[in-house]
Parts: C-alpha cells; sequence; structure tokens
C-alpha cells in the first residue's frame, strides 16, 4: 500500500509482487465467463498403474474425482468440456498417451512432474480441508490423490496463497453416468449444434431454467445422464410433482427469476475478489423462506411417499438464514456498486460514525450555508460571507468597516484593500472534517465490508447448499414447464434390456418445424427379441432423424427429464454410440473414410449389451462392394458378438438379406408414397424393406439439370439389369456367419510349399508294394511335412 508506506516514512519505492496467474480454468471474472456453463480446471494423474481425472470449478466451488481406465479419458473429457487440462510433461513424450487428448491439444497445460505426486497431494488435500486425514471424505486411490492433489497446488500457485472456497472432495464412478465419447457429442448436437453455438442444439430446446447456476446444473445433467435407475426416478419424481403442481411451479419459477448467482458471488468473495455488489447473496439469503414455503405447501396435490421425498430432497438444503440476510438487507444498499474503491454500498443508519462522514461529504455546501446564516444573525452583518480558496482554505469574509463588529471569536487571517477575512476554531474545525470525510468514509466502509465478508465466508458452505438446492429447484421447475408445453411422457427407467418408445418424437426438430407441419411421431422397440433394427429408405425420408431421436430420448431420460413421445420404457443405456453424419479431420490426415472406420471401431470394440448405438451409412466411404463388405461384417459383429441395440440405416439395402439368418434383426423403412413420377416423403417408420434409394428423385429436388437426371436414369437401368442385387443374395446363403477367416499371404505361402512337398512324396511312393507298417510310417511323415497353421 503506497499510502502506509508514506506514513511509515518509506523512501524507497514500494515493493511490487505478481497477484495472481490468470490462466484459462481459474478464472472467476462474471465478464470472462458463461453464466450458463460452468468452467472446469481438469488434472490427469497416473500412479501405480492406476488413472484418473480430477476437476474443479473455481467459480463455483465444486471439486471432484474419478478414477478412469485410459480408453475412457477422451468420454469423461468430452463430458466435462475443461477449459484448461493439466498433465504430465512426461505425458507429452508418450505419443500413444498425448494421442488420448488428441481432442483437447489447445486446453492441455503441462505441468511439472512433482504436481501430481500422490503423497504430496494427500498432503496438500488434508491441509485444504485442515485434517489429518481423508478418512472422512472417502476412500481416494493413489491416481486419485495425484490428480486432487495437483489441482490444488495449481490452484494455489495461481492464486498467490489465496486458495477459494473448495467443496468437500467427492469420489464418482466411471460407471454413475452414460458415457458418451466426443464424436458422439457432436453428431447428437446435445450442446452445441454442428455449424456452431447453442442455437439448435438439445441444451437450447430444453432449458427452461430462470437463473444462472439452474442453467449450469442443467448443462451438466445434459452432459452426464445417469446409469442408476433409482437415482433417475428421484429426479423424475422432483420434475413430477411441478409438472402436476402448476401454481407450485409458477410460483418457484417467479422467485427464482429474482434469484442470485451467489454461488459465483461466493467463490468472488472467498478470495478476496469480490466487491459490494457479491454480498447480493443477501437476495438469495432472503428468498430461501419464500422457496420453502412453497415447497411446504403442495396445495389439492395428492402427493405419493415418493414425491414427499422428493420435495424433502429438495428444500433439505434450503436452509435457514433469517439472520444474515437481515444483517445484509440493513447493511446494504438496495443496487450496490461493483467496487469497493467506489464506495457508497453502506446504507444510511447501518453506522453512526459512517453517517456523519457521509453528511459531511455531501452536504458540506448545506453546512457552510447554515453557518454563514448563523455568523451572520450574531454578529448583525448581514454582508458577512464564508468563502473558500487553495491558500487559506474556508474563511469568514467581511469588509474593513465591519471588521470591528466580529468578536473574539473570530480570528484574523488576513486583510486585503476590500476586506478582511477571518476563521474560528468551529470553521476550521468543520473544515478538517470536510477534507478528510470523504477518505474517511471510504476507509469506514472497507472496514465494514470486511466484518460483512467475514461473516458471509463464516456461513459459506450453508450459503454453497442454498444455491445448489435453487439450481435443482430451478432445473426440476424448468423440466416440468418443458414437459407442459411440449407434452413429453414420464420415461420409465430400470435395469432391463427394453428399448420400448411409443409415438416418439425428435425434440430439436419438432421445435424448429412446428410452425410449419406438424411432426410424424414413430414407435422403436429394441427389445432383447430384436435389438437391432435395419432401417432403409431413401435420402430426405427421415432415417437419420429417426436414429437420433431415439438416442436423445435415452439421454433425457437417464438425466432425469421427461420425453418427447406417447410411451417410453428404457432399460438403462451404460454406453451411447452415434456414428452419424460425415466429416473429416485434415489436420490429423484422415479422409473422412478414415474417421468413419476409427468410430465404427471404436463402437465394435467398445460397446456391450447395454450400451445403445445409432449407425447411419456405413461404407460409404469407399467403394460400393468394399462399403458393403464392411457394413455386411458390421451388422453380423453387432448382432452375434456386442448384441447391443442398435439402429443401422443404410443404402445398401442387400444386407436385408440377412434377415432369415440373424433372428434378433429386423427390416424397417421409411415409408414414401409415389405420385405422377414424383416422391413423396411421409416420415413413417413401418416394417419391410426398401427396395431403391430414389436418389434421382432427391437430386431432382436439390435442382440438378434435366440433361443430367435423363443420363442418370438411362445409367440406373443398365446396371440393374446386371441384378447385382441377386448375386448379393445368393451370397447370403453360401456364405455362413463367422466362416473360418481367409488365411494371410504368408500362410498361403507356406501351404503352397506344404501341398507341392506333399505332392512329391506321394507320387514317388509305390503303394501298392508298401507294407502296413511302411503305410504308417508314411502318413506320420506326411503329417511332418504340414505347417501348424
Amino acid at each position: 500500500d503506497p499510502a502506509a508506506a508514506k506514513k511509515r516514512g518509506a523512501k524507497s519505492v514500494v515493493a511490487r509482487e505478481v497477484e495472481r496467474l490468470v490462466t484459462p480454468g481459474t478464472l472467476t471474472e462474471d465478464s470472462l465467463l458463461d453464466a450458463r456453463a460452468s468452467n472446469y480446471l481438469v488434472a490427469l494423474g497416473r500412479a501405480a498403474g492406476q488413472w484418473a481425472v480430477a476437476w474443479c470449478d473455481m467459480s463455483t466451488g465444486e471439486f471432484r474425482v474419478m478414477s478412469c481406465a485410459p480408453p475412457g479419458l477422451p468420454a469423461a473429457l468430452a463430458q466435462l468440456a475443461p477449459g484448461e487440462i493439466l498433465i504430465s510433461e512426461t505425458m507429452l513424450e508418450t505419443p500413444e498417451l498425448f494421442e488420448l487428448f488428441a481432442e483437447w491439444k489447445a486446453a492441455l497445460s503441462p505441468q511439472p512432474v512433482r504436481l501430481f505426486d500422490s503423497v504430496a497431494g494427500e498432503r496438500r488435500l488434508c491441509a485444504l480441508y485442515n485434517v489429518a486425514a481423508l478418512d472422512g471424505f472417502g476412500e481416494f486411490g493413489r491416481a486419485e490423490l495425484a490428480a486432487a492433489g495437483a489441482i490444488v497446488e495449481y490452484v494455489s500457485i495461481t492464486q498467490k496463497g489465496k486458495l477459494p472456497r473448495l467443496a468437500a472432495l467427492s469420489a464418482e464412478s466411471e460407471d454413475a453416468s452414460m458415457a458418451i465419447d466426443a464424436a458422439t457429442r457432436r453428431n447428437l448436437e446435445l450442446t452445441h449444434a454442428l455449424s456452431g453455438g447453442r442455437k439448435s442444439s438439445l441444451l437450447s430446446v430444453i432449458d427452461r431454467t430462470v437463473s444462472g447456476l439452474g442453467a449450469r446444473l442443467l448443462h451438466a445433467r445434459l452432459a452426464a445422464p445417469l446409469a442408476d435407475p433409482d437415482a433417475i426416478a428421484r429426479r423424475l419424481d422432483q420434475v413430477d410433482f411441478f409438472v402436476t403442481g402448476t401454481a407450485a411451479r409458477e410460483a418457484l419459477r417467479t422467485a427464482l427469476r429474482a434469484f442470485p448467482d451467489i454461488e459465483r458471488a461466493l467463490s468472488r468473495l472467498t478470495v478476496r475478489r469480490g466487491g459490494p455488489r457479491d454480498l447480493a447473496v443477501r437476495d438469495g439469503l432472503a428468498l430461501a423462506p419464500r422457496l420453502r414455503a412453497i415447497l411446504d405447501k403442495p396445495g389439492e396435490l395428492a402427493v405419493s411417499g415418493e414425491t414427499m421425498a422428493a420435495l424433502a430432497a429438495m428444500s433439505e438444503g434450503l436452509g435457514q438464514h433469517e439472520i444474515l440476510a437481515a444483517r445484509l438487507a440493513k447493511a446494504l444498499v438496495p443496487t450496490p456498486p461493483l467496487f469497493v474503491r467506489d464506495g457508497g454500498f453502506i446504507a444510511t443508519g447501518y453506522s453512526a460514525p459512517l453517517d456523519e462522514f457521509v453528511t459531511l461529504r455531501d452536504e458540506s455546501r448545506r453546512l457552510i450555508a447554515n453557518m454563514e446564516v448563523r455568523y451572520r444573525g450574531e454578529t448583525d452583518v448581514q454582508s458577512l460571507k464564508i468563502k473558500h480558496n487553495n491558500v487559506l482554505g474556508y474563511f469568514v469574509d467581511v469588509s474593513e468597516r465591519n471588521a470591528a463588529k466580529l468578536g473574539d471569536g473570530f480570528i484574523h487571517r488576513q486583510t486585503l484593500a476590500s476586506a478582511v477575512r477571518f476563521t474560528t476554531v468551529e470553521l476550521g474545525e468543520l473544515e478538517n472534517k470536510i477534507n478528510n470525510a470523504a477518505q474517511k468514509a471510504l476507509d469506514l466502509e472497507v472496514q465494514l465490508f470486511d466484518q460483512l465478508l467475514g461473516e458471509v465466508t463464516t456461513r459459506a458452505e450453508d450459503i454453497a447448499r442454498l444455491a445448489r438446492a435453487a439450481a435443482v429447484l430451478d432445473v426440476a421447475s424448468g423440466l416440468a414447464q418443458l414437459a407442459v408445453e411440449r407434452h413429453y411422457c414420464r420415461p420409465l427407467v430400470d435395469g432391463s434390456q427394453d428399448f420400448d418408445i411409443r409415438g416418439g418424437r425428435h425434440a430439436v426438430v419438432e421445435a424448429l418445424v412446428e410452425s410449419e407441419q406438424k411432426y410424424v411421431p414413430n414407435d422403436c422397440d429394441l427389445g432383447p427379441e430384436r435389438h437391432l433394427w435395419l432401417v432403409t429408405g431413401p435420402n430426405m425420408a427421415g432415417k437419420s432423424t429417426f436414429l437420433r431421436q431415439n438416442a436423445l430420448i435415452a439421454v433425457l431420460a437417464q438425466m432425469g427429464s421427461f420425453v418427447p413421445a406417447e410411451r417410453a420404457h428404457i432399460g438403462v443405456v451404460d454406453r451411447l454410440f452415434s456414428r452419424v453424419g460425415a466429416a473429416d479431420d485434415l489436420a490429423r490426415g484422415r479422409s473422412t473414410f478414415m474417421v468413419e472406420m476409427i468410430e465404427t471401431a471404436a463402437i465394435l470394440n467398445l460397446a456391450g449389451p447395454r450400451a445403445l448405438v445409432i449407425l447411419d451409412e456405413i461404407g460409404r466411404g469407399t467403394a460400393t462392394y468394399d462399403g458393403l463388405s464392411i457394413a455386411w461384417a458390421a451388422v453380423e459383429h453387432l448382432h452375434e458378438v456386442n448384441k447391443c441395440r442398435t439402429l443401422f440405416a443404410t443404402h445398401y439395402h442387400e444386407l436385408t438379406a440377412l434377415a432369415p439368418k440373424l433372428d434378433r434383426l429386423s427390416c424397417n423403412t421409411m415409408r414414401v408414397k409415389e405420385w405422377q413420377d414424383d416422391v413423396v416423403f411421409l416420415h413413417e417408420v413401418i416394417g419391410g424393406a426398401a427396395d431403391r434409394s430414389y436418389g434421382i428423385h432427391v437430386a431432382r429436388l436439390a435442382g440438378l439439370s434435366e440433361a443430367v437426371l435423363s443420363r442418370a436414369e438411362e445409367v440406373l437401368a443398365t446396371l440393374e439389369k446386371s441384378e447385382q442385387s441377386g448375386a448379393v443374395a445368393r451370397l447370403a446363403e453360401d456364405l455362413p456367419l463367422f466362416s473360418v477367416p481367409r488365411p494371410s499371404s504368408q500362410t498361403r505361402a507356406a501351404g503352397k510349399t506344404a501341398v507341392d512337398e506333399l505332392r512329391a512324396a506321394l507320387f514317388s511312393t509305390d503303394v501298392d508294394s508298401l507294407s502296413p507298417r511302411a503305410a504308417l510310417e508314411l502318413v506320420y511323415r506326411l503329417r511332418a511335412m504340414l505347417p501348424d497353421e
């Protein structure tokens, strides 16, 4: 502080230090953050052969850790969408490890290896929570301690020792949520559209929250749908209460519109980066009783035991804050300024000394005018004036002939040709007060701010619980509002492997086209008896939309939302895969087909019986027979090995020939109507298979010239005469599932050599003269000539 140094008589330059390092993952300022999304700082830890991911949002205090195998790291990072990722410098030296983070290269922040020491990490966590051991927080592996400890140390380094309030570290299970990789999130446009931004994403369509903290919670739930049916049911109970309780829903949403973002305000206050406006957490504290009253009076509703438990869970965190709320309401003006240095945030009547300073500061002219009037009355000199200049300050000014009328209380200061100037003890004291009032008022406000800050931070955990409870209420009531507006139904989510959707709709497409045309709903039953649907049909008929809508319904159901359908029964999906659309990755030297094959390989390698897979047009990026062969083999593998619930859309109508051989495969197609050489897409899914793709009709809609279209029809007619589809049908009869793999070229060469040797040995043998013993020896000798393969 330069002023303090000057008072101490310091003559040297005031010492300067770095107060803070600003990094993407440690931002707390509202102007630099998206109010409706979290900003995660992530650390990857590795110890004792195990991996872990830790993450925190410094702006809210959220702090979690999760053990994670390397194959699951990309999905975990895709879920968090971190602003910054802390990794050990040694990870950059291992290409196969570095490749895991290819999607997030821009966010990587390599750090010294010492930052990820698990023993040091445990010490840092104990120091953070002021405990001797972490047993009270749960059991953490060495990798988890390494990752979480790295975050604590990094935050301490960047904040120069001013650690923010971090919630108690909690361990998450990798199996607790639906695993969704980055490609699937991108294809399904969960939080961001393929064109960029949130518009037209699923999040933009379902978001009915009215507060920043509610919006962040909705974003987090959509990013990590649950995999526990009981936890999902509890969330659905909360939404169900507000669906049926219209009055409670409307009252709650009205109250929450005035609820401030106390979560981020509290975080700024704990690192001494907050201002008077952040003390407006008082508005949130004051609203807690109103929110509780709404939940405590469900009205005439017949509330079930499950709903009562849901209400209790929602109201539990609201807490009791009346005393602190009243204190802050009395202390602060209705709209405090952003910064302490601006002053003027303490309300009148809260501090008598401050009121006096403020009065002197703001009403100096009135006080001087009152004194001037009083002095005129006391001296009977009506021309007496109190003036001010930079040399004398305040002084009493009278003419020379009136100077004698002033009494002993007036002290002579200066005589001029036209006037005589005086001062008084009272005027001098008032002048000192006026000169010091502004600084003293600000200094006192700073002291009072520190006192109020101390009271708020003392109750930080209670306030954080209130913020979380308000966020839950906002999400539940918002999803209920969505369900009422869009006529969504409550899904049944259990531990079975069913997937039965009746009258399902695509949430985003329905919202975008409702003003133009009515959305056509469709059923989908991927039960154990028909877990693989082969969907054929022309472009523009709605295959991709049908695939995506069922994936989105699963995501919505497991995040705890009602779904766009007439009825939905979903067995928990543990992993969701989507291979829809075409994109290349030129920066990494990958063609569109290569990207397609990489994503398909991930599905075939990782999908289990509880997974949900949607695949669109596998094999289209290469030659016809190559693509058909790959699609053929993929269908067989999904049916016989993965055994997962699958929607497989394709233009390879030849694949329908597999239906007689794959008993759990169901052929379905998009219904179309031909009328006067034109085709009408009805966007309806029916049983059966398409016999053509209507590609030329789609080309006509796109505007291709008639000359090109006519020539295309001629070529198509010629190709159809070759009956290639019949050849493929015959192939289906002749090709057994999972026959012995075709040998490699090396194996075939070795086999040819063995055959030649066998042939030579047989031709050189006189079979008629062989004795039984010689014949047996010959068999052994011939057998020895064969290679092991």
